[in-house]
């Protein structure tokens, strides 16, 4: 049995808790905040839960041997390496850290000590997004052509990364695990409306070689909440609603043919019409499939799909975007 111990019981804490303790092959044996409010909540849960407001207690416990990080982006390199230093399996909430450098050294502590090193990236582990994948792999779409994603909502308004950092890596991560090409560069601008605070709102653009185009319009300053993604292909299209259970994924036999006419400087353009089919996706709670995949990872010793080279994938297109904001929309190209 892994034992678990969670420090942040604020916005997500709650629900790591509750499925790393519900989950087969581990039990949440800790839980670390610096609230007292906060881990009376604990206590009045889960009585058996140790709490204590000092993390480092929490990590140098015999009674953990796994340690989830679910706190402030700026505290998770300090945390982290804390916890693989005290030879403790690792599981921090997205991103994985505040720099390429501080992901590169985590990466570098946990292969030298054979500890596991995985980032919760949760959308990887949805039924919807992996069927969008089943059937990217498939070839039904054919060619890529663009992901345009709005993820969009009222709050909540982080104080230490911009929205960017907070929505866009939602739509990063998945664009790694349904497109594995690196992309080349990216362009990003946005605004802050409150004056001292990140940005709170902001559009990403990711390039690539081949025929894709990546678009993320993200914002903590919307009337409504939408997390919809449209998928372009050159065979077939898909529209994934994340806030629609039922029915989030839905492909379209849609799109265009272009021919010469008998005048070879003249193009046509002819538009495809046909079905369109919702398919069958697992609606189980992605957390959970997530924390057993953790589970799994330390106790058989494998690479976990979201692994700190997954988390600093992510943090360099963060810091790309974050710089290519600064200047306006210039494009930075990743190396």
């Amino acid at each position: 049995m892994l034992k678990i111990g969670v420090i942040g019981y604020g916005y997500w804490g709650p629900n790591l808790v509750r499925n790393f303790n519900e989950a087969r092959g581990s039990v949440v044996t800790i839980v670390s905040d610096k609230s007292e409010k906060q881990l009376e909540r604990v206590r009045s849960k889960y009585p058996t839960v140790q709490t204590t407001p000092d993390a480092q207690a929490l990590v140098t416990s015999p009674d953990v041997d796994a340690v989830v990080i679910a706190t402030p982006v700026s505290t998770h390199f300090p945390l982290a390496m804390m916890a693989l230093q005290a030879n403790k399996h690792v599981f921090v909430e997205k991103p994985m850290a505040a720099s390429a450098a501080e992901c590169q050294q985590l990466i570098a502590e946990a292969q030298a000590r054979g500890l596991t090193l995985m980032v919760d990236h949760t959308f990887v582990y949805t039924g919807a997004v992996r069927k969008i994948a089943e059937i990217i792999q498939s070839g039904e779409l054919g060619d890529l052509y663009y992901y345009d994603s709005t993820r969009v909502n009222l709050g909540l308004f982080q104080h230490d990364v911009n929205v960017i950092w907070d929505l866009a890596v939602h739509d990063l991560s998945i664009l790694a695990y349904i497109h594995p090409h690196e992309p080349r560069a990216v362009s990003a601008t946005g605004m802050s409306h409150v004056k001292g605070e990140p940005e709170n709102i902001a559009f990403l653009t990711v390039y690539y070689d081949d025929t894709m185009l990546a678009h993320v319009n993200v914002n903590w300053l919307a009337p409504v909440k939408i997390r919809r993604t449209l998928i372009g292909g050159s065979k077939k299209m898909i529209v994934y609603d994340a806030l629609d259970p039922a029915e989030g994924v839905k492909v379209y036999d849609k799109g265009i043919t272009a021919s010469h006419a008998e005048d070879v400087y003249k193009l046509m353009i002819n538009y495809r019409s046909g079905d369109m089919y919702s398919p069958k996706i697992d609606v189980g709670e992605a957390l959970m499939t997530e924390a057993l995949h953790f589970i799994d990872c330390v106790t058989r010793k494998q690479t976990p799909l979201t692994d700190g080279t997954a988390g600093l994938h992510v943090v360099k297109i963060l810091e790309a975007a974050t710089r290519s904001m600064a200047a306006r929309g210039a494009v930075v190209e990743l190396s």
